[in-house]
């Protein structure tokens, strides 16, 4: 009767054991963790990859990036601006450096020795050619400086067109529209409406 009784209380907690090892390794099993962990996706964000691309293909070829984000009427537009820009300040540099190489042949014949007579500058002072020659330079420079602004500004508009036009707002704002009765105030006891337009954005 007492190694019966041993016995069973022995078989009990060889059972108990046995259970509570097959929970513990249910618990830390480490195959559906990974299944769970595979089925998660990364976020990508489409707007920043797009603006990428639309930066490094304006950088390449001005005005690239805004026609491959979509070409329409508006970035036509702006496509054509550029290049209009772009030739507007050729024709501007090519003009100033005319007339710079024209100030500095004058000095450069007067500092010879050798003025000519038939110039339309010969009764022009000295100090003066100067001052145009240096106005001519510097608005070269300023040119020049006008050409990167441009490009770089043509690159920086293809990021934001890019990125704009992958930014969704549908699902956080709404704008709302409908006609309503408005209330122009009480008078004698008696609400007077007026026809208007109700304009709500849900965010």
């Amino acid at each position: 009767m007492y190694k019966t009784l041993l016995l069973l209380v022995f078989l009990f907690f060889a059972a108990f054991v046995a259970r509570s090892q097959e929970i513990s390794t249910k618990k830390k099993d480490s195959t559906t963790l990974d299944s769970k962990a595979d089925t998660l996706k990364p976020y990508v964000n489409v707007g920043k990859i797009a603006g990428r691309r639309a930066a490094i293909r304006s950088a390449m070829l001005p005005g690239l990036g805004q026609i491959r984000n979509g070409f329409n009427l508006y970035r036509g537009l702006k496509v054509a601006g550029i290049y209009t820009g772009a030739t507007l300040l050729t024709l501007s540099y090519i003009d100033n450096s005319k007339q710079y190489d024209i100030f500095v042949k004058e000095l450069e014949d007067r500092t010879n020795g050798m003025p000519d007579p038939n110039s339309p500058y010969a009764d022009t002072s000295t100090d003066r050619l100067i001052q145009a020659k240096d106005i001519y330079r510097r608005n070269k420079q300023v040119i020049i400086f006008s050409y990167v602004g441009l490009y770089l500004l043509n690159i920086v508009e293809a990021y934001i067109d890019a990125r704009l036009a992958n930014f969704d707002v549908g699902d956080v704002a709404k704008l709302k529209i409908r006609p309503d009765l408005m209330n122009s105030g009480q008078m004698y006891g008696f609400n007077a409406f007026a026809p208007g337009v109700k304009i709500a954005i849900n965010f």
